[in-house]
Order: structure tokens, then sequence, then C-alpha cells
């Protein structure tokens, strides 16, 4: 998904907090509080804690901050909840959730590219492969998600992951990189397709040490 549809999907949130806060009612004597109604406050809340989920996880301090802050339906949870989904926007339209996705992607690829070496080095050519091609279709969508191209489509009113071809002719068309490189990636994504599907006549050890010291370097071009 797009940083711009991220970004609608949170002022359509903000917009339903603000519809909420207009049920505001205050009561009591010598205590005057105010609240807002039940209803509509808990499918406000719901609706956010669903998206900062699928966006961020469960263990994310928007998460948890969001949990702890809105539970209830006093006037001031509704503030809380829209000054949390104003933070994230600004996150966002910043690009800061796909630069620290970038960082955290970059680690666990050196540690797969890393084992991949090893196996390599005991004559699993196959399984390397596999991984290495793991990294490099990652990488990919990392890259999508970085410059705005779409990861998935929608299919029956379901979203459905695009595949790695499909991500590479698109990252083409953005100007990500240039199509010498593009075939260069369709290339390696047969090699991991024949790993994949035990075709290990169709390639050699060389092909995949090819394979290991050229994704690396793709990377460090196009991060």
């Amino acid at each position: 998904m797009k940083t711009a549809d991220l970004v609608k999907r949170v002022d359509q949130l903000v917009s339903i907090g603000r519809d909420v806060q207009l049920t505001k009612v205050t009561s009591g004597d010598r205590v005057r509080i105010t609240h807002v109604l039940s209803g509509p406050m808990t499918g406000f809340r719901t609706a956010c804690l669903s998206f900062i989920d699928r966006v961020y996880g469960g263990n994310h301090v928007h998460f948890r901050q969001f949990t702890d802050k809105t539970d209830g339906v006093r006037y001031g949870d509704t503030e809380r909840a829209i000054a949390i989904l104003m933070a994230i926007r600004d996150e966002l339209e910043g690009g800061w959730l796909f630069e620290l996705r970038s960082l955290v992607a970059s680690e666990l690829f050196a540690d797969f590219l890393e084992q991949a070496d090893h196996l390599l080095e005991q004559g699993y050519k196959d399984a390397a492969a596999v991984m290495i091609g793991s990294v490099l279709e990652e990488h990919l969508r990392q890259l999508c998600l970085t410059h705005d191209v779409e990861t998935d489509d929608l299919k029956d009113e379901k979203r459905v992951p695009r595949k790695a071809d499909r991500l590479n002719s698109e990252l083409v068309k953005a100007s990500v990189y240039t199509q010498l490189e593009a075939k260069q990636v369709t290339a390696w994504l047969a090699l991991r397709n024949s790993a994949a599907h035990g075709e290990y006549s169709l390639y050699t050890a060389e092909h995949v040490r090819h394979f290991a010291a050229g994704v690396p370097a793709f990377i460090t071009r196009n991060p």
C-alpha cells in the first residue's frame, strides 16, 4: 500500500474521531465530566487499533499507547486518540516508517546472506539459492514501499501480493533502476525459482556464487 493511501486512512480515522467528539455529553453535579457516546467511541477505537496493528504491529509503542490511553468514553480519550493518529500521520508523511523497516530489513538480509554463504561453502547450493532469492524478493518489496510502488492488487475484494517479476517490472517503470539491472534481476529470480521447484540441473554452484555476490551489490546500489 502506498504512503498516500496510509495517510488518507489516518485522515479518515481522524474525521471519525471528530464525529465521535460531537456526541459529547456533560454530566455530574459537583464534578462535571464530559464523555462521548459508547457505541461510536467503540467503533472508532476498534478501527484505529486495527489500522495501527496492520501498519506497525501490536508491539509498537503507538499500539500500546493507543490501547492504554483511549480505554474509556471520556472526551479526553478522543483527544488522546486523535493526537496519536496525528503523530502517526507525521511519521508516515516524513517517511520514517519505511526508513525504519529498511534498517531492520538490512540487518536481516545480512544475516540471511551470511547463512547462504555458509550453505554454499558446505555444498548446499540449492538451499543457498532459495535463501538468496528470498532476500532479493523482500528487497524488491522494500524498494516498492520506499518509492510508492504498489506491492499488491485487489482481487475479489482481497489484497493479493504481487509476484517478484511484477515488482521488478514496476520498479523499472518507476525509474528506480535501469532496464539492464531489471534483466539481471529476472535472471536471478529464474534461478531462485528453479531451486524452489527442484530443477537443480538448470544451474550450477558457480551460478549460485555469482548470485550470492550480485544480490548484495544490487542492494547497495539500490538501497
